[in-house]
């Protein structure tokens, strides 16, 4: 992982089409990234659900919880860690950057 002064940082989204309650869906690196968007801060989480392995950005959040549309695990999206069964293992977090209402997020992270 790269120090914060030589990051690499890559547009992803416009923070305008981040749409309350519904995680956007990214690629980057080949990898899945859903986006939320509450109390003015952008988030980015991996997509998939520690648990089973479905989409996040089918599912919905609320605050600060998003929840897995197959078996309803639920995770904080601030820190990754799984907040109500059947998931316990946590979901991987990364870093944002949003400027002039682009959101960028680092491939050094992913």
């Amino acid at each position: 992982m790269a120090d914060a002064a030589t990051k690499t940082w890559v547009k992803v989204a416009r923070e305008a089409d981040i749409q309350k309650n519904q995680p956007h869906y990214v690629v980057l690196n080949n990898r899945g990234v859903a986006l939320y968007r509450t109390a003015g801060t952008v988030y980015a989480t991996d997509d998939t659900c520690s648990h089973a392995a479905a989409s996040l950005c089918e599912g919905n959040y609320h605050g600060y919880v998003v929840t897995c549309p197959r078996h309803g695990g639920q995770f904080d999206i601030r820190t990754g860690r799984a907040v109500k069964m059947p998931a316990i293992a946590p979901i991987e977090v990364f870093p944002v950057r949003v400027d002039g209402g682009d959101v960028f997020l680092s491939p050094d992270d992913l």
